[in-house]
């Protein structure tokens, strides 16, 4: 539930939503009354705003700080569906309005669970995210889909007793909410997820008796719906996933197939619904970014390299990771400003997080950052919206 802060007249004013507009030519008009029907009053087909063309209107709102996204929800049902829609999104990238936050789960002081916040930008302090619903997990998904932060299944301790989870839970950046989504038609935890042209792709995983799993689920977002296709050549747990070009890579974890980790790497394509396979991975991977084209890993066994994978011809280079702070310390892996943050999985008082820089010149492409989770990084994704 969103709580109105202040009335609408202290709220929607003219001049905010003008001044915005200067620049474009619209035809003269007469002088705009804006009066709103109260929210219970207003439906689908009342205008965004009385007077103004809808897609000006979507301007208007979507140069709107972000900030002011919570409250303007209570205004209408309209303001509510467009706030909520993927098309503004489009509209912010269109005025030149989009931005990038870095979201971060971080663990609480002595282990008492964790919370969900996004890294201050700019000098900015470290906000916390509500709550999300249910109880604390573990090897759990997390997908970026259409500027929302999706958290898939996992399994959670409660009472004593674990159990594997098929819920889903989505946050949605412009209206600092968690909403629950449509469950999973199976329960899993320590799988391989990824979004890939504008849907979730699911595979693998542990199922709730403990057998693992080699079953794949999409997820659509326009029906709000999971459903089972095709599965894994075989079945495959504490896997990763991400994607390129239109094809879901299943990388890393372990097979029924195979002793220890498994270096095959299992490639989905979307266009001909088929699975195949190359036998090119790393093992063991502990943490893992996309940036721009290019997969970036790091191996249980070398927390000091970079493994950097080219889907373009499925190669790997490695990059030496400079000391800094503990020569133990453990990273998890994150985006910004299209460069590769290497965020502390320790608490480490005086660690500044690295940057790395792939376009950067040749001997300058390492640097520090100022952002910093408040505590220890479990997991970290990036939102441009």
């Amino acid at each position: 539930m969103v709580t109105i802060v202040g009335t609408r007249e202290q709220f929607v004013q003219p001049q905010t939503f003008l001044r915005a507009t200067m620049q474009l030519k619209s035809p003269t008009r007469p002088k705009l009354s804006f009066c709103f029907t109260p929210q219970g009053d207003c439906d689908q087909y009342c205008a965004l705003i009385p007077g103004l063309p809808e897609d000006l209107a979507k301007i208007c709102l979507a140069l709107v700080p972000r900030t002011h996204f919570p409250v303007m929800g209570g205004v209408s049902k309209r303001w509510m569906s467009f706030l909520e829609s993927k098309e503004l999104i489009a509209v912010r990238k269109e005025v030149q309005k989009l931005d990038e936050c870095v979201y971060v789960l971080t663990a609480d002081a002595q282990a008492k669970g964790s919370h969900w916040e996004v890294l201050g930008c700019q000098g900015q302090k470290n906000t916390p995210l509500p709550l999300m619903p249910g109880p604390t997990k573990a090897g759990f998904g997390v997908v970026v889909l259409d500027g929302k932060l999706i958290v898939i299944a996992g399994y959670a301790a409660d009472h004593g007793k674990e159990c594997v989870s098929d819920e889903v839970y989505q946050y949605d950046c412009f209206l600092n909410r968690w909403t629950a989504l449509s469950k999973m038609n199976v329960a899993r935890c320590d799988f391989a997820c990824a979004e890939v042209n504008g849907v979730i792709y699911v595979a693998g995983g542990f199922g709730p008796s403990g057998d693992s799993l080699s079953s794949v689920e999409v997820y659509d977002p326009e029906q709000n719906k999971w459903t089972l296709i095709g599965g894994l050549r075989r079945p495959r747990w504490g896997c990763f996933g991400c994607s390129f070009v239109g094809k879901m890579y299943v990388m890393g974890g372990r097979s029924s197939f195979t002793i220890g980790n498994s270096r095959y790497i299992d490639v989905y394509d979307t266009n001909s619904h088929a699975w195949g396979e190359f036998r090119n991975g790393c093992v063991m991977v502990t943490a893992h970014a996309v940036l721009g084209e290019k997969l970036f890993c790091i191996e249980w066994k070398n927390q000091r390299s970079l493994a950097i994978f080219d889907p373009a011809d499925n190669s790997w280079k490695k990059v030496p990771v400079p000391l800094t702070g503990s020569s133990s310390t453990r990273f998890s892996l994150g985006t910004h400003d299209g460069k590769l943050l290497l965020l502390s999985l320790e608490e480490e008082p005086g660690y500044q997080t690295l940057m790395y820089d792939p376009a950067a010149p040749t001997g300058s492409e390492w640097c520090t950052s100022k952002l910093r989770p408040s505590g220890r990084c479990l997991c970290s994704v990036t939102i441009k919206a």
